[in-house]
């Protein structure tokens, strides 16, 4: 067996249902591969998470981690005009997106992040509430 190492910042860990595990080049969109997507990001400025569009995992939940820096992380609202929830993650903490759940994420600080999610019909949507 041999045993390569994994630039998580140029890669992403993609689990498959049969328990394979592969590095793939990492995907942002929809995928149809089956398998739960592991990423991880440095990320600088609010353009490097597209704070100016809304994302939705259909498929699955979605765990969203900060490792170093801070973000907050943003809920679409049900209802237009209703103010968007907001969850501020520091250092070390994560929270779970519900299934289907539109969010964005906007940076407190320059920040290392990781995205767990299934990938398959992922979508986003560009801001319309954008002052």
């Amino acid at each position: 067996m041999t045993t390569t190492t994994i630039d998580l910042f140029t890669s992403a860990l993609h689990f498959h249902p049969d328990g394979d595990v592969r590095a793939v080049e990492r995907q942002m969109t929809s995928s149809s591969s089956g398998a739960w997507q592991i990423a991880a990001f440095h990320v600088e400025t609010n353009a490097d998470v597209h704070a100016d569009h809304w994302e939705m995992h259909p498929e699955a939940e979605e765990a969203v981690c900060c490792l170093t820096g801070g973000i907050r992380l943003y809920f679409r609202p049900d209802v237009p005009g209703e103010t968007e929830d907001m969850v501020q993650l520091q250092a070390g903490a994560a929270v779970i997106v519900p299934r289907g759940r539109w969010h964005r994420l906007e940076l407190d600080a320059p920040s290392d992040l990781m995205s767990i999610t299934l990938r398959q019909g992922t979508r986003l949507e560009k801001r319309t509430d954008t002052h």
